[in-house]
C-alpha cells in the first residue's frame, strides 16, 4: 500500500469510528456492533426505562440522587439516541422517589395521543402518603397537554396499602391506563399478599378504586418487581413473583381478555426459596411475528419465552449458555426482522454495580454472533433497550 492509499485508508477508518461513536448527551457510545449499540444513561443517572411511541420517538426516564430519596427525569430522543428536549423532572415533590433495592424504580408507558404516563414507589419523604397515612404510596403522574411538564403527583392507593416491591404500568391508545402493585393490605405476611389494579378510562385524569387482580391465593413476593403490557390485540399481561407458603417464589403470568375486569393465572416457572430474590420482569411484543415475549429470573439463570393468549409458553424458555455470575434483571426486545435482544446484569450485589451482558437471537431463537459484555453498570441500576427502524438494537445502562 503506497503512502497516499495508507492516508486514505486511515481517513476512512477515522470517519467510520466517528460515526460509530457519535456523542449522546455529551457522552459517546461506549461500544458498538453490527447488531447492538450501547449508550450510557444521561446525566450519570441510573435505572433507565425506555419506550418507543407510534411516531418512533423514544421516551426515556431515569433516576438521580440519593438512592433512598431521589428524583426521576424524563427526556425524549430520536431513534439514534439524540435528545429532543432538555430533561424534565417527573416527581413534583423533590426526593419522593426511591432506587435502593432495584425493584422500586419508576416505570413508563405511552398511552393515547402518545402521552407519557409514569408510576413509582414513593420514598419516606414522599407526599401524599399511602393509605392511612402510614405506608409508602404508589405515585402516578402524566405529561401535561402541552408536553412541557408533568402534573402534580398523586397517590393511587385508597385502601390496599403495605407495599414494598415495585408496581407495574401499562396504557393503550384508547385512553385506558392500568396501574398494578402488590401489597399486604392487612394480610399477615407475603403468603397473604395480593396483586391490585387501579384503572383509568380517561387517560389518567381519574382512577377507579383498586381491586384484587390475581385469582386464588398465590401470595406475592414482597420485595420483587412486576411488569404489565397490553399487546396489539388489546390483551393485558402482568408478570409477578408469587410467595405461596412464604417459600414458593414462582413466576406468575396474569392475562385479562376483558380490559382488567378478570384475570387468568398461569405458573411459568417454579422456585422454592425462603427469602426474597429481588427480581424484575420484562415484556415486549414482536412486530414481525406478533408474539408477546416475557423475561424472568429463576434461581441463578435468566430466561425468555413466547407467551400466547392462553397463558401458556409457545416456546420452551430460552436461557443463555453457561452459568454466569448470578444473572439478574433481564430485558427482552424484538425488532422488525424477528430478531430478539436478550440482556441481563451479572456480578451485582447490594450497593454494588456489575456488568451488562447480551445476546442476539434470530427468528428461530438461535444465537447470532458473539455474546457481548460491558462493565460499568452502576449500583442500583437496571437496563433498558429498544430497536431502531433498521433493526439495530440500542441498550441503555
Amino acid at each position: 500500500m503506497n503512502v497516499e492509499n495508507k492516508r486514505l485508508y486511515w481517513l476512512a477508518f477515522l470517519l467510520a469510528l466517528t460515526l460509530v461513536c457519535q456523542p449522546v448527551d455529551g457522552k459517546a457510545q461506549i461500544a458498538s456492533s453490527p447488531k447492538t449499540a450501547l449508550l450510557r444513561v444521561p446525566d450519570d443517572g441510573i435505572q433507565p426505562q425506555a419506550v418507543v411511541d407510534s411516531t418512533g420517538i423514544v421516551h426515556l426516564i431515569y433516576y438521580k440522587g440519593d438512592p433512598m430519596a431521589g428524583d426521576i427525569y424524563y427526556v425524549r430522543k430520536d431513534r439514534e439516541g439524540t435528545s429532543i428536549n432538555k430533561p424534565i423532572r417527573v416527581n413534583s415533590h423533590p426526593g419522593s422517589a426511591i432506587a435502593m433495592g432495584w425493584v422500586r424504580g419508576a416505570q413508563i408507558a405511552i398511552g393515547k395521543g402518545n402521552r407519557a404516563h409514569i408510576i413509582w414507589n414513593g420514598s419516606e419523604k414522599a407526599e401524599p402518603k399511602g393509605a392511612g397515612g402510614s405506608s409508602n404510596p404508589m405515585l402516578y403522574t402524566r405529561l401535561n397537554d402541552t408536553g412541557t411538564a408533568f402534573e402534580p403527583q398523586r397517590n393511587l392507593i385508597t385502601w390496599a396499602g403495605g407495599i414494598d416491591g415495585g408496581g407495574a404500568l401499562t396504557a393503550d391508545s384508547k385512553g385506558s391506563v392500568y396501574v398494578f402493585w402488590h401489597a399486604t393490605a392487612g394480610a399477615a405476611d407475603e403468603a397473604g399478599q395480593a396483586v391490585f389494579v387501579a384503572l383509568s378510562t380517561d387517560e389518567g385524569k381519574t382512577f377507579s378504586r383498586e381491586v384484587k387482580a390475581n385469582p386464588g391465593l398465590s401470595g406475592a413476593c414482597a420485595c420483587c418487581g412486576m411488569k404489565a403490557f397490553i399487546d396489539a390485540q388489546g390483551l393485558l399481561y402482568v408478570l409477578y413473583r408469587a410467595a405461596g407458603g412464604n417459600v414458593n417464589r414462582d413466576t406468575m403470568l396474569l392475562i385479562s381478555r376483558d380490559k382488567g375486569k378478570s384475570f387468568e393465572s398461569k405458573t411459568l416457572a417454579k422456585w422454592k426459596l425462603d427469602a426474597c430474590p429481588l427480581t424484575v420482569y420484562s415484556i415486549t411484543q414482536s412486530t414481525a411475528s406478533g408474539s408477546v415475549l416475557g423475561a424472568w429470573k429463576n434461581q441463578d439463570q435468566v430466561y425468555f419465552a413466547k407467551l400466547n393468549t392462553d397463558g401458556k409458553v409457545l416456546s420452551q424458555p430460552i436461557s443463555p449458555s453457561g452459568t454466569g455470575d448470578n444473572r439478574k434483571y433481564p430485558v427482552v426486545v424484538a425488532n422488525a426482522k424477528g430478531e430478539t435482544l436478550f440482556a441481563w446484569i451479572e456480578g451485582t450485589a447490594w450497593g454494588k454495580g456489575g456488568s451488562l451482558v447480551w445476546q442476539v437471537f434470530d427468528k428461530d431463537n438461535k444465537p447470532v454472533g458473539e455474546r457481548g459484555r460491558a462493565d460499568g453498570v452502576a449500583a442500583w441500576s437496571l437496563l433498558t433497550a429498544f430497536a431502531r427502524p433498521d433493526g439495530r438494537f440500542v441498550l441503555i445502562f
